[in-house]
């Protein structure tokens, strides 16, 4: 596996280099480096080939054993898995499964009128995987979402999605699960958070609905166990909260940021400029909003971006170079300030 040519970089794209593709077929995504930048944990789909939705994978890139040998599933294969990340010391990963609840995957949404839903699934709980020993040890046990989890680089924190408070807020807590805290209070949805380099602030994803009708509609959907990702932007607080401001006021769907490795950015998928609704590509803008840049430019979906620790390289999601399947690939590329 692993194809090295840039000729999966499209011209614009002048911020990557030596674009490679790591996965060919299936639904790959949400791939996020270990903190040693040797290995990535991702999810995988692959009807095909008997992963009937999302499980949990680790991939050594880097090294003498770069892309030698296949993936190893580290999920238990039941259930659905979600949003995994390294703890640091890069031997624990946490991921949100559905597992305890039902073998089986859960149903999805179905789609009407062409609309588009994110199922909220209240069995989805927090869970650590030990890959040294193989054992497995939950942090959430409670009926009711808790997923989206990622770790601060300091190592000492936790953040995730949850709706235990009513809504779908923000919640911190430490590596053990203990010291939960609320970290967002508004309606609407948020989630997909991220650390900033220096573990200080967080970047998210939010829905905030404000007219009659938009409340309605975003609480009747929450109450069916989904979200409508049409209508959300980036937003920035404190780590504990704190001095929350919006970034982006771009319409449509803005989301999976992620914080440049210098702090002062945020890298983000969004279709704001999409005339079809589906083409997503990459964007950075300042902290503030400013100076809003596109860095990819495929005309189907690039998302999930992540600088590797030591800022040298990106992993993204995207559709290139799919044959014109449906299939969404790991693509690593050198970044270039």
């Amino acid at each position: 596996m692993g194809q090295s040519t840039d000729s999966l970089r499209f011209p614009q794209e002048r911020h990557l280099k030596n674009v490679r593709q790591l996965t060919f077929g299936g639904e790959n995504a949400e791939a996020y480096w270990s903190f040693k930048n040797d290995k990535l944990v991702f999810q995988r789909t692959d009807k095909e080939n008997g992963i009937p939705c999302d499980q949990i994978y680790v991939w050594t890139v880097s090294g003498k054993t770069m892309l030698s040998d296949p993936p190893i599933r580290v999920s238990s294969g039941e259930g659905r898995t979600t949003c995994s990340y390294f703890l640091k010391g890069d031997s624990v990963v946490i991921y949100a499964s559905t597992h305890a609840s039902s073998m089986d995957c859960p149903a999805e949404p179905e789609r009407t009128s062409g609309a588009y839903y994110w199922p909220i699934y209240p069995s989805f709980d927090l869970y650590l995987k030990n890959l040294r020993t193989g054992t497995s040890k939950r942090l959430t046990d409670r009926e009711g979402y808790d997923a989206e989890a990622t770790v601060s680089p300091k190592g000492d924190k936790i953040v995730f999605t949850s709706d235990r408070s009513g809504d779908l807020e923000l919640w911190t807590m430490d590596i053990n699960g203990e010291n939960l805290k609320q970290i967002t209070r508004g309606l609407g949805y948020d989630g997909g958070a991220f650390f900033s380099p220096d573990g200080k602030h967080l970047v998210f994803r939010a829905s905030r609905p404000k007219s009659t009708e938009e409340i309605e509609k975003y609480t009747g959907l929450f109450k069916q166990g989904l979200v409508a990702p049409s209508d959300m932007e980036i937003y920035i607080c404190k780590a504990d909260g704190t001095d929350l401001r919006q970034v982006t006021k771009l319409g449509k769907a803005n989301w999976a940021p992620f914080f440049h490795p210098s702090g002062k950015k945020i890298l983000f998928s969004s279709n704001h400029a999409s005339k079809r609704g589906y083409q997503f590509n990459l964007y950075m803008v300042n902290l503030d909003g400013t100076e809003l840049e596109q860095i990819t430019f495929d005309p189907i979906f690039d998302a999930f971006p992540m600088f590797s620790f030591d800022g040298k390289k990106l992993v993204f999601s995207s559709n290139r170079n799919n044959g014109g399947s449906r299939s969404t690939n790991l693509f690593i590329a050198d970044w270039i300030d």
